[in-house]
């Protein structure tokens, strides 16, 4: 029982690190005035305070009886209500960023690392056949612009850029920027500019609250 106890604590821990990561990327702070305001106004954060909520709660035996259901509709009505469908069994690192909501779908075996920009009408999906059936993994601090398709079991390199509307279907290299249909490397410049406030530490994330 107490090593349960424990396990529970630290996923509770764990949550609230990860909003803090997340909170970060939006307002470069994690102060509890900025949390409420983008809270309430950024509702790509909304989405993903409740997508992690519902990780944490389904993630103990007693706080899935009690708790998840009511997270799981709150989730729920809001991917119907934004636009936004990104599995809690979804694994993502910290620094999650939605600007802008609409349209995004991403499937629930698909790995995203930390620190990453995904934009209105991404898909990030599951191929079914073929030498690549398989989900993406999406490294680092890796930028996603509006309308980009991602399928198959490839790898996104970390720092890498995904122009809009472009369809990649292969593996890319670090800090590539990857256009067009299908997707090919243009430069070597990589996600920096779009890419921001990803300098939070465990420091500055357990000093604030």
């Amino acid at each position: 029982m107490l090593e349960g106890l424990r396990k529970t604590v630290l996923s509770y821990h764990n949550f609230l690190k990860l909003i803090k990561a997340d909170l970060y990327r939006y307002a470069g702070k994690t102060s509890l005035g900025a949390f409420l305001f983008h809270y309430f106004l950024s509702l790509g954060f909304r989405y993903t305070v409740w997508m992690r909520w519902c990780a944490v709660v389904h993630a103990n035996a007693i706080s899935r009886v009690l708790l998840f259901p009511c997270a799981w509709l709150i989730n729920r009505h809001q991917q119907i209500r934004f636009g936004i469908a990104i599995s809690y069994k979804t694994q993502v690192g910290p620094g999650l960023y939605i600007r802008h909501e609409g349209g995004i779908v991403v499937n629930e075996q698909v790995i995203i690392g930390k620190n990453c920009n995904l934009s209105q009408q991404v898909t990030i999906g599951v191929s079914r056949r073929g030498e690549r059936a398989g989900v993406p993994v999406i490294g680092d601090n890796v930028y996603i612009g509006p309308g980009a398709k991602i399928f198959g079991k490839i790898a996104i390199g970390n720092n890498a850029a995904v122009g809009a509307n472009c369809v990649v279907t292969k593996d890319f290299p670090e800090n590539g920027v990857v256009v067009g249909i299908p997707g090919k490397v243009i430069s070597y410049e990589g996600s920096a500019g779009y890419i921001n406030n990803t300098n939070y530490t465990t420091g500055e994330l357990l000093k604030h609250g």
